[in-house]
């Protein structure tokens, strides 16, 4: 019922929209294709407001809003790749609250609706908090690729649980095969694959409470929650028998190399943990759903941790208020905004509302039924940790941790580099 009084609510004020056309700027990280698909959107929010929009895309976008929010010359709505620098910039003043009941909105219609508002709450430039995110366009990072003919050859069977997946690659193991295909390597970022295998091993041994705090620093890095997460990717990457090459082949096989193994004849590994971005490097002619598919990163039965997802997302606030900037957000929650993008492919969404037909693919739908399926949906970790840490010190003592090094000292290298921040 609430969700259909908020979709009224949304249809309402584009049709009073309609009544004073006002001129609406739009600014965000898409380029290429996908900047022509929420040009789409963007023009069928137009058609039914009446409001005029103008988007802008830059691969500098991070750099150039502040620049624009400093000069008093921001857009309308600021597209954030991530939720770091919109809190930072809603602490300075540079951002409007959104519209009083959308966090009532999001948490009825958004799968893991309270996961959403969290990551779009922040402190204003008074210390009070309000919403002023809203998230639209979602990646998922909780997924483990296979290839089915290779599991159908072997008679393996997909684990719902983190315990069958860990007996899953004993099993393999025993079978003389080898389980896993895992790369760390990526030029000046090496390690980053590797913080996504943490960060899931938090959300699935510890609260979603203690995740939130260890990305704030309120709990260390060398806590010993901490570094038994890092100890469980340790579980699978540091096992010579578990990976492709051994593991003193982790950290120097480049990820975007890491997942061909599957596709060997025989398979030089069984599975593969990465983000939904990765048929990207699949072998030419690949097709996802048949030559290759992919099920949830489980969690632990015995943890009650609930179904929680890694991911990414992007999240629209509204940088220079005026009444068109309100009305999109409106249009946002829509399912008609989200099936324009849907259907053009390379879109997640979290509302529960949208019709599953309209996505362009059925590998698609099932990745978005994990998303709805979440019960937590936590943004990547190291994305929100000071750029020093979670694109520096944690990176390169991942690297260091499956080279051999211990856990705890790796955990504690990583908090000193966060201390000497300050």
């Amino acid at each position: 019922m609430k969700s259909r009084f908020y979709t009224c609510v949304a249809a309402t004020a584009l049709t009073a929209g309609m009544a004073q056309a006002e001129d609406l700027t739009v600014f965000g990280p898409w380029l290429g294709p996908d900047q022509a698909v929420v040009e789409e959107v963007l023009a069928a929010f137009a058609a039914q407001s009446g409001h005029n929009v103008s988007y802008v895309g830059s691969d500098s976008f991070e750099q150039q809003i502040v620049v624009d929010a400093e000069a008093g010359s921001a857009p309308n709505i600021a597209i954030f790749p991530q939720p770091g620098l919109a809190s930072d910039m809603a602490g300075r003043g540079f951002l409007a609250p959104l519209k009083e009941g959308t966090g009532d909105w999001v948490r009825d219609n958004y799968a893991a609706g309270q996961s959403w508002v969290d990551l779009g709450t922040y402190a204003g430039p008074d210390g009070a908090t309000d919403l002023y995110g809203f998230f639209y366009k979602v990646d998922v990072k909780s997924l483990v690729w296979y290839v089915p003919e290779n599991f159908e050859d072997a008679g393996y069977e997909i684990p719902t649980t983190m315990e069958e997946l860990k007996a899953l690659t004993e099993q393999i193991v025993a079978d003389g095969e080898t389980p896993w295909c895992i790369g760390l390597g990526s030029g000046g970022a090496t390690g980053w694959p590797a913080t996504d295998w943490v960060e899931d091993m938090m959300l699935r041994t510890q609260s979603p409470e203690d995740y939130d705090a260890w990305v704030k620093n309120e709990l260390k890095f060398d806590d010993p929650k901490v570094v038994a997460a890092i100890e469980e990717f340790g579980w699978f990457a540091r096992n010579d028998a578990y990976v492709a090459g051994g593991a003193g082949a982790v950290a120097s096989t480049d990820f975007r190399d890491s997942p061909k193994g599957l596709f060997d004849a025989p398979p030089q590994c069984y599975l593969h943990r990465q983000a939904s971005f990765i048929p990207a490097f699949f072998p030419e002619g690949t097709v996802v759903g048949e030559d290759a598919d992919f099920f949830y990163f489980p969690a632990y039965a015995e943890k009650d941790l609930g179904a929680p997802v890694l991911g990414a997302g992007t999240l629209w606030a509204i940088t220079n208020e005026n009444d068109a900037a309100h009305d999109l957000i409106a249009f946002l929650q829509m399912p008609e905004a989200h099936e324009i993008w849907m259907a053009r492919g390379g879109f997640l969404t979290p509302l529960k509302g949208v019709d599953s037909s309209k996505f362009s693919d059925a590998p698609t739908a099932k990745m978005n039924d994990i998303l709805l399926g979440a019960t937590t949906f936590r943004f990547d970790g190291s994305d929100l940790m000071p750029g020093g840490v979670g694109a520096g010190s944690f990176w390169t003592g991942m690297v260091d941790y499956t080279g051999g090094k211990d856990a705890g000292a790796v955990a504690s290298g990583i908090q000193n580099s966060w201390d000497a921040l300050k």
